[in-house]
């Protein structure tokens, strides 16, 4: 196999956790949503931790962005 096609498949590879990534926010924002719209007075309590989540699921997919750059680049 050429080493340059190997780069670019592990690269690719490297992208699938965005789909996992995609799914983990949509899950969190949904019940989000769902907390808000149940209880409203919650949500200052419930806001800042569904923020705190979405950070820390983002951060999954800026690690899978850098594998992949490491992957392509180095």
């Amino acid at each position: 196999m050429d080493p340059a096609a190997a780069k670019f498949l592990g690269a690719g590879i490297a992208m699938i956790a965005l789909g996992g990534v995609g799914l983990g926010i949509g899950q969190l924002f949904s019940s989000l949503v769902t907390a808000i719209g149940r209880n409203p007075a919650a949500q200052s309590k419930v806001f800042p931790v569904g923020i705190l989540g979405f950070a820390m699921t983002e951060a999954v997919a800026l690690f899978a962005l850098l594998v992949a750059f490491l992957i392509l680049f180095a």
